[in-house]
């Protein structure tokens, strides 16, 4: 999903892009991170979306390449474009307000890159962040992130003027985090009657995939109030613009 936002963005913007992905790459044999990236640099590539399961690896890559290199998610750490494109979905739904409003944000916070980038961009527009989840799945000591913490979902969008829904990850059951996905659509689902708890113009969003009848009831994501599929566009546009911030003074044509 993400990949084809970026390749959709880098064609529009008239670019030429390679895709890859790292079991295609000579890691797999045994070369560096950065040595694979440094091979490519060498073929005159002048920007690297990049996406790896390791946090931090994105900025160490920036760090060490001269090229260009937007980070398109790494590890459980950080994803920048989809904080970017959610605060456009918002801003589009809050007619450009940001002060005052609250936003509940409900599920695997502990492992959400998602989560982490949206808490950044929302407190530094002002908004008040609201997390909810089952114990197991939540940072010890989130408050430190600047967050409030609510002891249940119906209690975290009471009065809220948004709320999104992460996606359960089916490995966190494996690893013994929750008992059954069921009981987590029980306890934390953002159901229609939870909905209704929300204030009136309050938008839903998820940054997909979605769990239909999990953590998102289907009524809810094809609802009237929900900005998902439109999160999905703005997606699009937001890629546009941070490759061509970011190919800004590369000094000749961008071409992947």
């Amino acid at each position: 999903r993400t990949r084809v936002s970026f390749e959709l963005a880098e064609q529009r913007l008239g670019a030429r892009h390679v895709s890859f992905g790292w079991s295609d790459s000579s890691t797999a044999k045994g070369e560096t991170l950065l040595d694979t990236m440094r091979v490519l640099q060498s073929m005159r590539v002048d920007l690297f979306v990049v996406r790896h399961p390791a946090s931090g690896a994105a900025a160490y890559l920036a760090r060490h390449l001269d090229a260009g290199s937007l980070n398109a998610g790494d590890g459980r750490h950080e994803h920048p474009n989809q904080g970017l494109l959610d605060l456009l979905a918002l801003r589009r739904a809050w007619n450009g307000r940001f002060e005052g409003r609250r936003i509940a944000i409900v599920g695997d916070i502990a492992h959400s890159r998602v989560a982490r980038s949206a808490i950044h961009g929302l407190r530094a527009l002002g908004v008040t962040v609201t997390v909810a989840g089952p114990a197991t799945l939540l940072p010890p000591a989130v408050e430190g992130w600047g967050v409030e913490r609510a002891a249940s979902v119906d209690e975290a969008m009471s009065g809220a003027d948004a709320v999104m829904a992460l996606r359960l990850q089916r490995e966190r059951m494996d690893q013994g985090l929750l008992a059954s996905s069921a009981e987590y659509a029980r306890a934390w689902g953002v159901t229609a009657r939870r909905v209704e708890r929300m204030n009136p113009d309050a938008v839903v969003m998820h940054p997909g995939p979605m769990n239909r009848g999990i953590e998102i009831a289907s009524e809810v994501a094809d609802g009237p109030r929900s900005v998902i599929f439109q999160q999905v566009t703005d997606g699009v546009a937001v890629r546009c613009a941070a490759l061509a911030r970011s190919a800004q003074g590369l000094g000749r044509e961008a071409r992947a």
